[in-house]
């Protein structure tokens, strides 16, 4: 950049000599050998430019590239709570086009950085050299055109945050229709999606003109006082040549305008660079409400971070959670119990009853309110979260699957399990023969969120993938929900076979599924009802009844067809 500089500033006085000495005196040779030295020049600027351009393209990439992966190791970071204060398609947004936007005005910081001050000061020096008197009608412009953008900058900066938001509710509107497209098929709402979508896309376009009718008057300004500027100066050096041809000559003229001229395009390349910032600093500051995101759940106070989990031995002490920390209303409350390693427990109760959320305490996906969560006597919080949730196995409601082989979607479970223990996980999930019918079996490549399966398939992949985890704890929350009670029940015998050490917690709506639990724990509105056998529920537990004469047919004890 310093190159292209230095190139800009001597082409002018390069020009003024060819006309005040060559021409004039009529000397070709000068004429050429100048001509010459312009050609060398121009090359050496090019080369400059060429690098500059290189290097400054390979930072702000690098640049971008950093960027990206800092804040998705952040997300990665963030804990439930987090992840709730910004959308998915907030997320997105800034992990691209707030990236993209950052990277745009570091590449051209970097390129415009010295060469725009430089030829703005080198130009400004020549043309006070060339003629003191005739530079104060710069000291009249340069004001004003400052001035002028820096209005136009200060307009445009909250109508460039707008247009970011807008971008997050377009990306968010296309996220939630492609991943609910079924839903919207099935429901005929085809026309409903794209209303809304047509409303998200004026809501960014009209975005986008409101800031461009703000920046587009930065181009006509710098016309209008550049044409005024020029005919000003030839008007007034023109006047001082006829009246005092000592005082300038035509070179020196010449010279004069085109340092005007790289004065003038010099500030607006600045006044260019503080338009681009203007929407950089709205993107940077999206970016850093992520990245200065406190992240809600650590470990960085753990007291055992060495510490592993042995056994899986788990106890509840008067645990309470609400998820609106400010709400008097307790999602669980007063929870108690304890479960010994290598135990079957269930949890049955009706929806909403704060199943899942109570058995998200265990590998903390969230941490109590009050109370106290103990892993082998030890509080979760005292170990690191890697050594708990490595402990954990988790088949969640909402099955899972990611894009790839289904071998690569079990290996979630261990990555180095070889393609024996493979197959054993998925024989003991009962997946072994569905996957054997594909055509590529284990290899069989699943389409994103595993859509090109089934729910019991799926239910069943998730199953397989816990098991191939080989937890102290496994937490299965209706996870065979979509599997018929025959195949359940063949699952079942597996985790009491093959995980007859780790603790097994069952959270079902089918009391079928829970029936055989060494305890049972009843659920109704965050409070424990009951703890026990099936049996001693069927004694003394209301709802336990309830559940059952409403799901098991009286005379024979099997669940009742609906």
């Amino acid at each position: 950049m310093i190159i292209e500089v230095i190139g800009e500033v001597l082409m002018p006085s390069f020009l003024a000599e060819i006309i005040d000495v060559g021409i004039v005196n009529g000397d070709w040779k000068y004429i050429t050998g100048t001509c010459a030295l312009m050609v060398f020049t121009v090359l050496c600027m090019m080369a400059g430019g060429i690098g500059g351009a290189y290097f400054g393209a390979k930072a702000s990439i690098n640049f971008g590239s950093d960027l990206r992966e800092d804040i998705f190791k952040k997300i990665q970071s963030f804990s439930f709570y987090n992840i709730d204060k910004f959308s998915t398609g907030s997320l997105v947004t800034r992990l691209t086009n707030d990236v993209t936007q950052l990277q745009q005005f570091i590449n051209m910081l970097l390129r415009m950085f010295l060469r725009s001050p430089g030829m703005l000061i080198g130009a400004l020096i020549m043309a006070i050299i060339k003629s003191p008197s005739l530079a104060t009608v710069l000291a009249v412009v340069i004001p004003i055109l400052l001035i002028s953008l820096g209005l136009v900058i200060k307009s445009g900066f909250p109508r460039f945050a707008k247009m970011q938001e807008k971008i997050d509710n377009l990306n968010s509107n296309v996220q939630e229709n492609i991943t609910n497209i079924r839903v919207v098929k099935s429901f005929v709402r085809e026309g409903f999606e794209e209303e809304k979508f047509k409303k998200s896309n004026k809501g960014l376009k009209d975005a986008g003109i409101n800031v461009m009718k703000i920046m587009s008057l930065t181009g006509p300004i710098m016309t209008v006082l550049m044409g005024i500027t020029s005919v000003a100066v030839v008007l007034l050096g023109g006047n001082m040549i006829i009246s005092d041809p000592d005082s300038m000559s035509v070179g020196d003229l010449t010279a004069f305008i085109t340092y005007v001229t790289q004065i003038l395009m010099s500030l607006m390349m600045v006044s260019m660079l503080f338009v681009f910032s203007s929407r950089a600093i709205a993107s940077g500051k999206r970016i850093c409400e992520v990245m200065d995101e406190k992240v809600s759940l650590t470990d960085e106070n753990a007291s055992e971070k060495d510490k592993k989990v042995s056994k899986g031995d788990i106890e509840f002490k008067n645990v309470a959670f609400s998820y609106y920390k400010n709400s008097q209303e307790k999602v669980i409350e007063n929870i108690n119990f304890k479960i010994e390693h290598g135990k079957t427990i269930g949890i049955i109760g009706s929806t909403g009853s704060g199943k899942t959320t109570l058995v998200s305490m265990i590998p903390r996906l969230y941490d109590v309110d009050e109370g106290e969560v103990l892993v082998d006597g030890v509080n979760v919080k005292d170990y690191s979260l890697k050594n708990l949730r490595d402990a954990v196995g988790m088949v969640l409601q909402k099955n899972t699957l990611f894009s790839g082989s289904i071998a690569e979607n079990l290996r979630w479970g261990d990555l180095e399990a070889s393609d024996e223990e493979v197959i054993a996980a998925a024989k003991n999930s009962q997946a072994d023969l569905f996957i054997n019918s594909f055509k590529d079996g284990y290899e069989h490549i699943l389409e994103q969120g595993g859509v090109n399966v089934s729910g019991g398939q799926k239910q069943r992949l998730c199953i397989a993938r816990a098991l191939l985890k080989k937890p102290k704890i496994l937490i299965l929350d209706d996870s065979t929900s979509a599997v018929d009670t025959a195949t359940e029940a063949k699952i079942r015998a597996t985790f009491k076979n093959e995980l007859s050490d780790s603790t097994k917690i069952i959270i079902a709506q089918r009391i079928s599924s829970v029936m055989d639990a060494d305890e049972i724990i009843v659920l109704n509105d965050g409070k424990i009802t009951g703890i026990g056998t099936h049996d001693e529920l069927m004694q003394n537990n209301t709802e336990y009844q309830e559940i059952y004469s409403s799901q098991m047919d009286k005379n024979s004890g099997r669940e009742v067809s609906r």
